[in-house]
């Protein structure tokens, strides 16, 4: 009887859904950014930092999904590669309170020579590697309650270290440990109870917070009077005068200084103004095929790490896809969250490549008939 014969399968699909997102990013920076970058006498100066980073980002992509993701959990000496990028993403965060750089009034920053990124970017992979890890060793734990308590412990320190100055990128690990472990558990209940207490929680600050971000949610509820809330009274004003099909590429007129840093994290609003809703509902509809490829491999992955690693990085793109839209839409308060390879930014993009890496490696393990 002849053996079957099995291929490895490449997700070349997904592979094109990320140059095709990260490629329409690079046009949206170019038009949102064209009019602020001419006032530095440097009309293509985003766009080339972002297609630099784009090619750099390709390349490493490309270099990882060609390595088996199982690497991660190897041991070197005595500890194992997850251990060791989760004690890195430790110390990153611990010297951006003692040494980080300021830069629109908070402390997010590192440079170390000519190389300046977000710590907090690097953490995020290391609490999905770390999560999954932690999964793949004893999923049977996670239908306890004990369990799901013990995966917290592990990765409090980091939140903790993170929300410190940067309270988004907290809420997007916070979102990943919780997202992660509610598909890895069968004991559903325990997470309602604790989103009704994060409700809760989030309702007392309301209450009862104080300080520049209870300042956020008092701009959120009076978008049209408050003068903290020109940048998103701006991008509702620009979301407005898309209408249906748009302006029309690079006919923005919001983006001439009325949106302040209109190629970061409201470029969305600059995509309704000059394509419109079916320029948006594209953008939406190619983040959602992204997503299902993710979800595609995720369900064929080979081992429970391989499906843990995909469903983190899913999780985290949907967390950031949809705060940000949320935030240009103004149905949430505003922070500072980018939308996934298209907002300008070196280090975000670089580091959703590196996690589109794993994904692609996983994808690479599957065997098909």
């Amino acid at each position: 009887m002849a053996k079957s014969k099995y291929i490895r399968h490449y997700d070349f699909l997904l592979l094109i859904l990320i140059l095709g997102i990260a490629l329409f990013g690079i046009v949206m920076i170019y038009s949102a950014g064209y009019y602020t970058a001419s006032l530095k006498d440097a009309p293509f100066l985003y766009v080339k930092t972002q297609l630099a980073c784009v090619v750099a980002g390709f390349f490493i992509m490309v270099g990882i999904s060609r390595l088996d993701y199982q690497l991660l959990i190897q041991k070197i000496g005595r500890l194992r590669l997850v251990h060791i990028l989760y004690v890195m993403a430790l110390v990153l965060q611990a010297s951006v309170l003692v040494i980080g750089k300021e830069f629109n009034g908070a402390k997010r920053w590192l440079k170390i020579g000519p190389i300046q990124f977000q710590p907090s970017e690097i953490s995020k992979i290391a609490a999905i590697v770390f999560i999954a890890y932690a999964i793949y060793k004893n999923r049977r734990a996670l239908d306890e309650f004990q369990g799901i308590i013990r995966i917290v412990v592990y990765i409090s320190p980091l939140i903790l270290l993170i929300v410190r100055e940067n309270l988004s990128s907290a809420i997007i690990v916070s979102g990943i440990l919780f997202g992660m472990c509610f598909v890895a558990s069968k004991r559903k209940l325990y997470f309602v109870i604790i989103l009704g207490a994060l409700v809760l929680g989030g309702a007392a600050f309301i209450i009862f917070g104080a300080g520049f971000r209870m300042g956020r949610i008092e701009m959120w509820r009076d978008v049209e009077n408050h003068p903290g809330a020109f940048q998103i009274r701006q991008g509702l004003y620009a979301i407005a005068s898309g209408g249906l099909f748009g302006k029309g590429l690079g006919e923005s007129m919001q983006k001439l200084g009325f949106i302040p840093e209109a190629y970061n994290d409201m470029i969305f609003s600059v995509v309704c103004e000059e394509l419109g809703v079916v320029g948006a509902a594209m953008v939406i509809f190619a983040f959602l095929a992204l997503f299902w490829r993710i979800v595609v491999i995720a369900c064929h992955a080979p081992d429970i790490f391989g499906t843990m690693l995909c469903v983190g990085v899913m999780i985290q793109l949907a967390i950031q896809v949809i705060i940000n839209i949320a935030v240009v839409t103004n149905t949430i308060p505003s922070t500072g969250i980018p939308l996934p390879l298209i907002s300008y930014g070196g280090t975000s993009v670089i580091i959703i490549m590196v996690e589109m890496g794993m994904v692609l490696s996983v994808s690479r393990q599957i065997k098909q008939k």
